[in-house]
Parts: C-alpha cells; structure tokens; sequence
C-alpha cells in the first residue's frame, strides 16, 4: 500500500504525459522571403488521433475546396515523423480549367538539430500546372520549445 500513490503515477500520468504536444518554432526561406510559422504536434492517444497544426490551424480539414488529412504522426526520442495527404477537386481559374490534383507530403523533423526535411509529391491540379508535377524536397530550421516541468507534491505517511 505504501506504494500506491507511485504505481498511481505511472499507470495514469505517465501515458497522459506521452502524448503531450511537441510545439517548435520554424522559419522556412525562400528566395528573399521568410517566414516563421508555429508547428504543434500531438501524437495520437488511445482515444484520439495524432494532430499537427501550423498557426493553430488544424491541418485536418475538409470543405468544398478540398481535403487535407494527416495519415500518420511518429514521434521517437530522435525524430518526429509526419505524413498527410491532400486531394483537389477539378477547379477553374481565370477561364483555365484544370483538373483534380493531390500533394502527398512527408515530414521529418531531427529533434536533436531542429532540422526539419519536407518532400511534397505533386500530382495533377493548379498546383501541378504552376509549379510543376513531381516531387520537391525543403528543408527548415526549427526550434522546440521550452518545456515546463510538472511537479507532483503529495505528503505521505510511512508506517
């Protein structure tokens, strides 16, 4: 009994603390553009699936312009591995028609360097007709951000 409130702890906090967000800060740079954006990660628990959201948008979205969906979320000691999907509908613009397009893209983030890997596959869509059907690859620089320290303060009695 005298070991309760320790069994306690890491049969309900520990797995609630697994699946805390991992939140980095990233700047992408591009020609004479820069950007710095916030990347939250939520891997998946056992009621909900892995999250990922830029700005506080979630990147799991659906409308009538499309759908975007993350299909899995790895997070390791070393690495956070992410990869999503998005799928077009047929579009018109300035009088052009273009067809249904997707972007399949993959995400690795080096949690030890904060370098982060992205390669986009393009296929079909406006996207394809103006930036070109393949695969491209970017590469970031993030940093996470700081963690705060939980601490349990419990009194105990031994006998």
């Amino acid at each position: 009994m005298k070991y309760f409130h320790i069994l306690f702890l890491l049969l309900y906090a520990a797995p609630s603390l697994a699946a805390e967000p991992l939140v980095f800060t990233c700047e992408r740079s591009e020609k004479n553009y820069t950007e710095t954006y916030e990347l939250k990660v939520t891997p998946a628990s056992k009621k909900e699936k892995a999250k990922v959201f830029v700005d506080d948008r979630d990147l799991d979205q659906s409308d009538e312009l499309g759908r975007q969906a993350i299909k899995n979320v790895l997070v390791t000691e070393s690495t956070v591995l992410i990869s999503m999907e998005a799928h077009f509908p047929p579009e018109s613009f300035d009088g052009v028609q273009y067809g249904a397009g997707s972007v399949i893209t993959a995400i690795a983030i080096n949690r030890a360097t904060g370098q982060l890997r992205k390669a986009e596959t393009i296929k079909g869509g406006i996207l394809s007709a103006t930036l070109g059907e393949g695969t491209r690859t970017y590469q970031e620089q993030c940093t996470a951000a700081k963690k705060t320290l939980v601490r349990f303060s419990y009194k105990s009695k031994l006998s």
